[in-house]
């Protein structure tokens, strides 16, 4: 099957038809129409084999996740999502792996109402690039640089799972049922936790996704914002998968610099934790207090059962870090 027989056998026409394209898939560009009262969000991430996932992944898994880690970005910033073109690479037009692919991309781009508006097709070394557009009104954009000293720092759901995964790969960890399971459905199928996100608008002053492990991600928010923040390793919360597989140390390294969890990390000050805790519901999400902002310029402190915890590892994952 030729290029454009993949496009339009498998991505012409699927997902959600929505009111607001004007051109979809089929031409040199899409046209959208964007509100006039909002701001026009826009995210890319591109995945590649042996980075962001595994040979053996699955095609539907990948067509997921491509999409899940850019919804992640809009739910770090409280946007709405509304339209994606996907840049795909493959070695060979193969059917049955562009099918699956796109199941698992579809069966997120439903459930999220984002419309497949374009994108391109190449051969050569497996790779996704996903660029998400949406929108939001400006006066309710989270952003990294609003974070004040007092505020209280937050993360959603539970950390460390993606991290054991990609441990179970490379070093041959030996992990139990349900625990393997699970922590391979959450590496392989990140929720992006849009709910959340969109209903921080109300009350955090800062917010970012927890892509490269809670140090690297919240030093990114103290050095937007000029404040320093004190965190309790013994608050985090560990998945049971996580605490189930390892001893309690390497655990926490795990939520401290593995990543890839992409659960939300936010500052909320101390009036709106009332609203918060009131609207815990409506974030879908269960959420916990790690630690506060505090004066000094962004400089993170750990602390654990009072003391001050010894932490030598590297910050988090970056690309380049080799070189």
């Amino acid at each position: 099957m030729k290029e454009f027989e993949l496009i339009q056998t498998y991505f012409s026409g699927r997902g959600p038809q929505r009111k607001d394209v004007v051109l979809g898939v089929g031409d040199d560009a899409a046209l959208t129409r964007v509100p006039t009262d909002k701001l026009l969000v826009v995210a890319t991430d591109t995945m590649v084999e042996n980075t962001h996932f595994f040979p053996d992944a699955s095609p539907r898994s990948i067509g997921h996740k491509c999409l899940a880690v850019n919804l992640s970005d809009f739910a770090a910033m409280g946007a709405e999502p509304a339209w994606a073109s996907i840049a795909l690479t493959l070695p060979s037009a193969d059917e049955a792996w562009v099918k699956e692919f796109t199941d698992g991309l579809f069966e997120i781009a439903d459930y999220y109402h984002v419309q497949i508006v374009g994108g391109d097709t190449t051969q050569g070394p497996l790779s996704v690039s996903v660029s998400l557009k949406g929108f939001i009104s400006e006066e309710k954009v989270l952003l990294r640089s609003g974070a004040k000293v007092g505020d209280w720092i937050y993360v959603t759901g539970s950390l460390g799972d993606s991290a054991l995964a990609v441990d179970s790969k490379l070093k041959g960890l030996e992990l139990q049922e349900p625990h393997k399971s699970s922590i391979e459905e959450k590496f392989n199928f990140p929720a992006a936790r849009l709910a959340a996100g969109q209903m921080l608008r109300h009350a955090a002053t800062s917010a970012i996704d927890v892509s490269d492990g809670i140090v690297q991600d919240l030093q990114h928010i103290l050095n937007a914002s000029n404040v320093g923040a004190e965190i309790d390793v013994a608050k985090l919360p560990i998945s049971v998968a996580v605490e189930s597989s390892c001893d309690r140390l390497q655990a926490e390294r795990y939520v401290l610099t593995g990543g890839e969890d992409y659960e939300l990390l936010f500052t909320v000050p101390e009036e709106k934790k009332g609203y918060l805790e009131q609207n815990a519901t409506a974030m879908g999400v269960n959420f916990t207090c790690i630690g506060q902002i505090k004066n000094g310029e962004n400089k993170l402190v750990l602390v654990k059962e009072g003391e001050v915890y010894s932490f030598d590892d590297a910050p988090g994952y970056q690309h380049f870090s080799a070189a």
